[in-house]
């Protein structure tokens, strides 16, 4: 099923308010996962927050290194919390990742 232009719209609307610094790189990226199949149940507002924080860890820390390090999911996102939230910063977002977040 052809993703709807209207969804795109919404998505990249809620992107924008989010991260509205967000480089058009990681930003197709973050539209692209926010439109996948298994999230188009969710708001558009949920689908793009779960996206951008997942690819913001797997791309822009060390998560991935902790994981092949032996480190357990939740260990390796809470030790990639503070980096995940320097480049949401960076990017001037609205929202920052949390502690609790990431149970």
């Amino acid at each position: 099923m052809p993703l709807s232009t209207k969804l795109q719209k919404e998505i990249a609307k809620v992107l924008t308010a989010l991260a509205p610094g967000i480089p058009f790189a990681d930003a197709e990226a973050v539209t692209s996962h926010a439109a996948a199949r298994h999230l188009r149940s969710f708001p558009p507002g949920i689908s793009v927050w779960l996206s951008l924080v997942a690819h913001v860890r797997h791309e822009h820390t060390d998560y991935e290194t902790l994981l092949a390090d032996g480190y357990d999911i939740e260990s390796a996102r809470h030790f990639v919390i503070d980096e995940i939230n320097a480049v949401l910063t960076n990017w001037r977002a609205s929202r920052l990742v949390a502690d609790e977040d990431i149970a």
